[in-house]
């Protein structure tokens, strides 16, 4: 049996504070490998049109190309319709039986997953990994948050120890849109792929 830790998200682009925390993931859980999953039809993504999925996918393999245990994975993308964690989730369980799974997300995660589709299921069907930083105080404490999660709903989860800079895909976009230089928030085969597909352009 592998422990599987996902890494999810639109990576629209995906970035260097994606790759380290999946590094830092994989280290402290000792997980067997990270699959980076980029999301087919997220629906929470409307505040923009999200980059076609296969521009998507090639950023994510360059940007994890020579590290073995980072495996990309189009598993949400082939899935029609939109995409859903607690749907994701029940059918990896059902493609992959022999594995584990640990769900890798920020701690603002923590703070909206009673709002996602099916909470109940996303907590029942898998660890949750939660990156935290130290100055992360807003809303009730996070340990507060993460002592209610496994009172109300039997969740598992631990807590990532990641001191990186919030980054957003967004305001990486919006760089690029600008002209200015995000060669330091970029792996360098993804920033090169965006300039030769004009990506982000505006």
């Amino acid at each position: 049996m592998a422990k599987i830790g996902i890494l999810g998200g639109t990576f629209d682009p995906i970035h260097n504070v994606h790759l380290k925390l999946g590094q830092q993931a994989y280290e402290q859980f000792h997980l067997d490998e990270v699959w980076f999953m980029p999301s087919g039809h997220p629906p929470h993504k409307t505040d923009h049109r999200v980059t076609e999925g296969q521009h998507r996918s090639h950023m994510v393999q360059l940007a994890i190309s020579g590290k073995p245990w980072f495996v990309y994975s189009d598993f949400e993308q082939k899935r029609q319709g939109n995409t859903y964690t607690a749907q994701t989730l029940t059918l990896l369980h059902k493609a992959y039986p022999e594995h584990s799974f640990y769900f890798i997300v920020g701690a603002d995660s923590l703070y909206q997953i009673e709002h996602w589709f099916h909470p109940e299921l996303v907590m029942k069907q898998t660890t949750i990994l939660a990156a935290v930083r130290p100055w992360n105080t807003e809303h009730r404490s996070l340990k507060q948050q993460i002592s209610y999660l496994k009172e109300v709903y039997g969740a598992r989860i631990y807590e990532i120890q990641f001191d990186e800079s919030d980054l957003s895909s967004e305001e990486i976009r919006q760089a690029i849109a600008e002209g200015k230089d995000v060669s330091s928030y970029i792996p360098e085969p993804v920033l090169t792929y965006i300039r030769q597909h004009g990506l982000y352009m505006g």
